[in-house]
């Protein structure tokens, strides 16, 4: 009886966000109501499926380790050399960056695509700067297409204006808008198609799995392939490794019709710093992406394990035009949604439905992992990352960020920067000139601390100032292998 009264509870519960839903419809009168329509049958197909998905969208007993084959280091792909014609291979893809997130987390208004992250060039700037390069080596014809939201459409439009003289052609979709709903009642908090008031914090970009269906019904994805295009290479904006691959994309042109790769995910080996990275498995004989929020709860330590799990989801992805048209059109995409708790600014509990985009390999045919090299995954989420790209540790060509010649390792070094650090503009002044880290190792600093010019850090440096405290670096001041704590100051008289 009672499982019976939990069915009519929330099938009355899916008729009830059905009619509220088609509420809010009637309230727009604007010519938005098309783009709207379809943003609103895409939230009632997944959260139909939110209500009859229950449990882990995994059974952990079915998860084994990708076939050797399935993943493919670079080396094996690099090897087999670029393509006889280049500008040919290049001009059958387009460059598709996910350019949905604000600049919140680094305490930054606006696009996160708009900060500074290297010699006044912003993310996007660089992104163009690339692409650019690559039309003018190769007389070539990529174009730039962004996938924004409703966060970050506008700025990013105006912006857009500065690059109308450059090599690129750039295009632009958005992303759907769709409501969040309160984590008890489950109905859309919305009270109304508006954006700002009390609805300011109603609405969200359901994750970048929404890219399939936007960049469909934008009308983009028919445009490209009417303009030839077969491929595009989709990445995070701020991921600063995500350059386009001529290597990888020769070895997409190469294959036989018959056997046509539809889907590239580039993986690379995990460490410690990426034990929440999804992770790529073999499921019920077919390649699936696994995120963290759909591990059981038992499973997580065992999903975080370096060893189990030895690489992650660069989010770099190569996906055929084609074959996402096929696909949309069938219906075909299953998703996994990933349910995102969030409280808002007033206390309320309310859940996001998201997917992500890499979730659909399963879905493709002849899809493939490629193992890449780190340079690869070079994302900046936080300040600590922002000090590794403006350092020298990087040098900048054409705007691609590469490991400068002169250091000894590879590798980057480990930066942890305290709370002081976290905004971009308190970040900036903590520093006269960024220091020289082409030796270090590890960089820990917490507290009020500060850096004057040319200093240097080599091997291990931790600073630490306990609270009430402050720590003056000076000018020219070499730090190797030091820990620093208690009160420096340097003023000046």
């Amino acid at each position: 009886m009672g499982s019976v009264l939990r069915h009519i509870h929330i099938v009355g519960k899916s008729e009830n966000i059905s009619r509220q839903s088609d509420i809010l419809l009637k309230i727009l009168k604007n010519s938005s109501l098309f783009i709207s329509r379809k943003d609103f049958d895409g939230f009632k197909k997944i959260f139909h499926r939110f209500l009859q998905v229950k449990g882990p969208s995994v059974d952990w007993p079915k998860i084994n380790r990708p076939p050797e084959e399935s993943i493919q280091p670079y080396e094996k792909i690099r090897a087999k050399g670029l393509p006889d014609n280049i500008t040919a291979c290049l001009n059958k893809l387009a460059v598709v960056k996910l350019n949905g997130g604000l600049g919140t987390s680094m305490g930054c208004k606006g696009p996160k695509s708009l900060i500074s992250v290297r010699n006044e060039n912003t993310f996007l700037d660089l992104t163009v700067q690339q692409i650019e390069h690559l039309n003018k080596t190769f007389s070539a014809d990529v174009p730039l297409v962004l996938m924004n939201s409703f966060n970050t459409d506008e700025e990013t439009k105006k912006i857009l204006q500065k690059y109308k003289h450059h090599r690129v052609n750039i295009h632009t979709f958005n992303q759907s808008r769709y409501p969040r709903i309160n984590k008890e009642s489950l109905l859309p908090i919305a009270s109304n198609m508006g954006m700002s008031g009390e609805n300011a914090e109603a609405w969200y970009p359901p994750g970048h799995g929404d890219i399939y269906a936007s960049f469909y019904n934008s009308g983009l994805l028919d445009k490209l392939i009417a303009e030839g295009k077969e491929y595009i290479f989709v990445s995070n904006i701020d991921n600063l490794g995500a350059t386009v691959d001529l290597f990888i994309l020769q070895h997409l042109m190469s294959q036989p019709a018959d056997r046509r790769c539809e889907f590239i995910m580039e993986v690379t080996d995990k460490t410690r710093a990426d034990v929440k990275g999804g992770t790529l498995i073999q499921y019920e004989d077919h390649l699936r992406l696994l995120e963290i929020a759909q591990v059981p709860k038992a499973h997580v330590d065992e999903f975080k394990s370096v060893t189990k799990f030895k690489i992650f989801n660069t989010n770099n992805l190569w996906i055929s035009l084609p074959a996402i048209k096929r696909l949309h059109e069938k219906n075909a995409m299953d998703l996994e949604i990933i349910v995102n708790p969030k409280t808002l600014d007033g206390g309320l509990n309310v859940i996001q439905l998201e997917t992500a985009v890499g979730a659909a390999i399963k879905s493709f045919d002849n899809a493939l992992g490629v193992n890449v090299p780190r340079s690869r995954f070079l994302p900046v989420k936080t300040s600590s990352d922002l000090l590794l790209v403006m350092s020298n540790l990087y040098s900048l060509d054409a705007g691609s960020l590469t490991m400068s010649k002169k250091r000894e390792f590879p590798t980057t070094p480990h930066v942890k920067l305290g709370s002081s650090f976290t905004k971009v503009q308190e970040f900036l002044a903590r520093f006269e000139n960024i220091p020289d880290m082409l030796e270090l190792d590890h960089l820990t600093v917490s507290g009020d601390v500060t850096f004057g010019k040319n200093v240097s850090l080599k091997g291990t440096v931790i600073i630490i100032a306990n609270h009430g405290d402050r720590i003056d670096i000076p000018a020219g001041a070499m730090l190797e292998n030091k820990i620093v704590s208690g009160n420096l100051r340097i003023l000046d008289h």
